[in-house]
């Protein structure tokens, strides 16, 4: 029998064996906090306007070039449970608003930096979480006191494109004026008076070739697919739109047919023939001119499409058939019978247009209150539109921020540096220990102008001492000029740099809520990974003196 080994006292005698688990101030908390600063390191200098972009492989080697937080974390797979809650709460964040993840995670890796340095010093972890709870809670009622002006009229697009400017130009630097006024003339032919705006309704349809400024905008739907049929443009259309096959119906019985001689054999597709035609000619005389199908069609189909004039598309996709019924306000059949006038739906205008070199199927509406409107991308590279494609994502997300809370806060760093002088006297006026933390909070703030110092080339120590003098004289809207030599301040306001107030809010309420969570933790249990070891690869049999030769199936035999 073999011998029992005893395993060692303590902890690990409860576990099962390769269980790991770290406990503790040293292990648990600054192990913590190391990850997720390495973290929010890594997106840090993809912050504001002149971030650098990342290059991510993600597992299915799909190249991505960005520099949007969401996406270079939802493609990186971060696997430290630690690291993973700040990811969480980015995530949150672009869910809630849609834009704001990268600053998520640069101010909750700056909180957790500071919370480290207090440890340290010795103060104890429910000291700083209580500190930095107080501290954003003080934070979220002064955010009010920032606001600097609100947006008047979203049906506005000039109005629009200025507010729009700023979230498109941390994605998109130097073509934020032209893209934001696609967006929002996008947006704001959508935008219906009773205020409920949808995001999914700006469309985005990416097309090789040409450059960034040739992209336009179009209301109704564009698809990249040809049509079917000879008729290529349809003005003033019914359309009838089928989620089933456009093809005769097969019976659902099976049935087994007799034939006995080539007249037979003549009739029988003669019926076949006829019936095809009858359920065309039906669709054509309930009024339609165009059949779009979300199956294949029949050739036998198409030839009676073109003797009656229809023109046919076919949509692969059942998300875009159903959009394009929302659009053009028609009912998806799921069979081929003709359409009631109800059920069809109408638009102005459907016609094929060459893109470049691409085919495209465009509905169009004349009308500017249309359900739906699409942006259409151009640009050198697919990677590049999928750049643009997320910053017409941050573009509609704000307008829809907007929808919901119309007020602004200074951008660049200005908000950020008249909280932290603001919270900083708070602190000084708190008794207890916690004060040190909420001091330290106000210094988090401090790595957000910081960050988009140092992404263009600038000192950040000289640039923030310069704006915390500028807002101690009560230049409230005072930021960081990014255009400017050097550490060159500017007034926001007058710039028209401005974010929206929900998008600050959320991020702080976020990023303080993900730090705290860290340092909540004291314990990391890590349980042996499911799954036993990993069996190598036998490539043939194991008797053999050459790896070429077919294996045997020995086991087969028996």
């Amino acid at each position: 029998m073999a011998l029992h080994v005893p395993k060692a006292p303590g902890f690990a005698q409860m576990l099962k064996d390769g269980a790991k688990h770290y406990s503790g101030l040293e292990e648990a908390v600054y192990r913590n906090i190391k990850a997720c600063k390495e973290l929010s390191q890594t997106t840090r200098t993809a912050y504001g306007p002149n971030g650098m972009n990342k290059m991510v492989i993600n597992h299915l080697e799909k190249l991505f070039v960005t520099n949007d937080a969401a996406t270079i974390l939802r493609e990186l797979e971060v696997q430290h449970p630690a690291a993973k809650m700040i990811v969480m709460a980015s995530h949150m964040q672009e869910q809630e608003v849609g834009d704001g993840t990268n600053f998520v995670l640069v101010f909750a890796g700056a909180l957790l930096e500071l919370a480290e340095e207090l440890l340290r010093m010795g103060l104890s972890v429910s000291e700083v979480i209580e500190g930095y709870e107080k501290a954003c809670k003080k934070t979220l009622e002064m955010l009010s006191d920032c606001v600097c002006s609100s947006a008047k009229d979203l049906h506005d697009i000039k109005e629009v494109t200025s507010l729009i400017r700023t979230a498109v130009m941390s994605k998109q630097y130097g073509n934020e004026d032209f893209l934001a006024g696609l967006i929002a003339q996008a947006c704001v032919s959508i935008f219906p008076e009773s205020g409920n705006f949808n995001v999914d309704n700006v469309r985005v349809c990416k097309i090789l070739g040409c450059g960034v400024t040739a992209s336009s905008m179009l209301h109704g739907m564009v698809f990249k697919k040809e049509v079917e049929g000879d008729i290529t443009s349809m003005k003033d259309a019914k359309v009838a739109i089928f989620s089933c096959p456009f093809d005769c119906m097969v019976t659902e019985t099976k049935g087994t047919v007799l034939i006995k001689s080539a007249k037979e054999l003549m009739d029988f597709s003669k019926g076949e023939e006829d019936m095809m035609e009858a359920q065309v000619k039906a669709i054509k005389e309930s009024g339609a001119n165009v059949v779009v199908t979300g199956g294949k069609v029949a050739d036998m189909a198409l030839h009676y499409a073109n003797k009656y004039n229809l023109m046919v598309v076919r949509l692969n996709s059942k998300w875009d058939l159903r959009r394009l019924c929302k659009t053009l306000g028609a009912i998806a059949l799921p069979r081929m019978t003709a359409p009631t006038p109800e059920e069809m739906g109408h638009c102005d205008n459907v016609y094929i247009e060459e893109v470049g070199d691409t085919q495209v199927v465009v509905f169009k509406h004349e009308k500017e209150d249309g359900v739906l409107s699409t942006v259409v991308i151009r640009g050198s590279t697919d990677n590049l539109m999928d750049d643009i494609e997320r910053a017409v994502d941050d573009g509609v997300n704000t307008f829809k921020v907007l929808v919901r809370d119309k007020r602004l806060v200074p951008g660049a760093g200005a908000v950020e540096i008249e909280l932290a002088k603001q919270i900083t006297s708070y602190g000084e006026s708190c008794p207890g220990l916690e004060q040190y933390a909420i001091k330290k909070f106000a210094e988090a703030f401090e790595a957000i102008p910081r960050a988009l110092a140092e992404n263009s080339g600038v000192k950040g120590s000289e640039l923030i001492s310069k704006m915390y003098s500028a807002h101690h004289e009560g230049n409230k809207n005072i930021g960081f000029d990014i255009e400017g030599e050097g550490p060159a301040l500017k007034d926001m306001l007058e710039a028209g740099i401005l974010e929206p107030y929900l998008v600050k809010f959320w991020g702080i309420k976020m990023a303080t809520n993900a730090a705290i969570t860290v340092l909540r933790v004291d314990q990391i249990i890590m349980a042996k990974a499911a799954g036993g070891p990993r069996t190598p690869k036998q490539r043939g049999h194991w008797d053999k003196d050459d790896w070429d030769e077919a294996p045997d199936n020995f086991d087969s035999h028996h």
